[in-house]
């Protein structure tokens, strides 16, 4: 019988800072592990095609560790068997050894009855024997990925290596030019790690539980979300999966922490940092309002006239909160801040030193400050801008 401890009190500024510190923006950053060490630590970094300032899975590590070469970045995610693609959180770059605990997942898919794509019959055998012969490949090389210019409208070829990713026979070793490099698991995986031995259970036990270390402390719905579990998934495990039950001043529902994360306060450096719109850190909408008291929401998809923000606002940390918003854009060697919006005139230098460091990260030597929700601050921040950029380029 599994005993559950009794429920720990967490003030809401208790709970923000574990948050932070399990997401890697307080403390000091470790360094030496890098790259890698942020994808073990998060458990899950998302992809996506949108590129402004750079990709969301550049912007990850470097929200966390600062100014990382970029080229370096793919390179510690996708060489020596380190890391897959797969559906968690949504597209998501993993940690290889959790191949395993994803069995649950692939049974699912292969338990499907029906696909939205239908299949021409021997397909899915000559992809799977032309990977054998000539991987990795790209769907483009298997044969085509498309039948028309439309980007729904998926060949066989692209069908069928996707629903053997989808099973667990082919996996995504790396990106090249945006495609997904596929090849066979039997290749791509570490032979220990290649199998679906584990249950249902198990593996849900395995993710509710790096979820909840991942984000420090969570409740149901977070903890689901993280790897985009069911609720019930959840409530099946989470007595044995090693969180503990809190609650935590004016969340309102029952929530649950990793317990390592209760038994020192949080201390140390806060990152100031521009935030990816799909950082674990604020990727769901309701926790972000929960902890931060910040409304956010991707408006890329938001037609332009019912745009707030702009097109891929990105929030700007600093002090363990959120005190912005800034809309990227480049022009050549100039990074762009198409809007702004500001938490006040406090927020001014906080969002100065963001825009300044991305600058340098993306190797932009100048900075222009267009739209600031607050007229009267545009000046104030681009004079900061400007010195923070001078003491910079020194």
């Amino acid at each position: 019988m599994t005993t559950v401890p009794p429920t720990t009190d967490l003030s809401a500024d208790e709970a923000r800072r574990i948050v932070l510190r399990a997401q890697g923006f307080l403390g000091t950053p470790d360094r030496r592990a890098g790259v890698r060490g942020v994808l073990r630590h998060l458990g899950a970094v998302q992809l996506d095609t949108i590129s402004v300032l750079a990709r969301s899975h550049e912007l990850i590590p470097y929200a966390r560790l600062g100014a990382v070469g970029r080229k370096k970045v793919d390179s510690a995610y996708w060489t020596d068997r380190h890391a897959f693609e797969y559906w968690s959180h949504a597209a998501c770059i993993l940690p290889i050894e959790e191949w395993p605990h994803f069995a649950f997942r692939r049974r699912a898919y292969r338990g499907r009855p029906h696909w939205n794509h239908q299949l021409p019959d021997g397909t899915y055998d000559q992809v799977i024997k032309q990977l054998r012969t000539e991987g990795p490949l790209t769907a483009t090389e298997l044969g085509g990925a498309k039948k028309t210019s439309e980007w729904w409208d998926w060949s066989g070829t692209k069908v069928a290596v996707e629903r053997a990713l989808m099973y667990g026979e082919v996996v995504c070793v790396e990106r090249r030019g945006w495609k997904r490099v596929y090849d066979l698991a039997e290749r791509a995986v570490p032979a220990d790690l290649l199998h679906d031995e584990l249950d249902d259970a198990e593996c849900l036990r395995r993710l509710v539980r790096l979820a909840g270390q991942s984000l420090g402390v969570g409740t149901r719905a977070d903890i689901a979300d993280y790897h985009r579990l069911k609720g019930e998934q959840v409530d099946a495990v989470i007595a044995d999966s090693g969180l503990v039950p809190v609650t935590v001043e004016g969340w309102g529902k029952p929530a649950w922490a990793d317990p390592a994360a209760l038994e020192t306060p949080p201390r140390g450096r806060h990152r100031t940092t521009l935030l990816s719109p799909f950082d674990s850190l604020i990727w769901e909408r309701a926790r972000t309002e929960r902890i931060f008291g910040f409304t956010h929401r991707l408006e890329a998809y938001v037609p332009k006239p019912k745009r707030v923000y702009g097109y891929f606002a990105m929030p700007v940390l600093a002090g363990g909160r959120l005190v912005g918003r800034v809309d990227p854009a480049r022009e050549g060697s100039t990074l762009v801040a198409r809007q702004v919006t500001l938490d006040g005139p406090k927020a001014v230098p906080a969002v100065a030193q963001a825009l300044v460091e991305a600058a340098s990260w993306v190797d932009c030597t100048d900075i222009r400050v267009e739209r600031v929700d607050a007229p009267d601050l545009r000046e104030p921040l681009a004079k900061e801008v400007t010195g923070a950029l001078t003491t910079a380029l020194r």
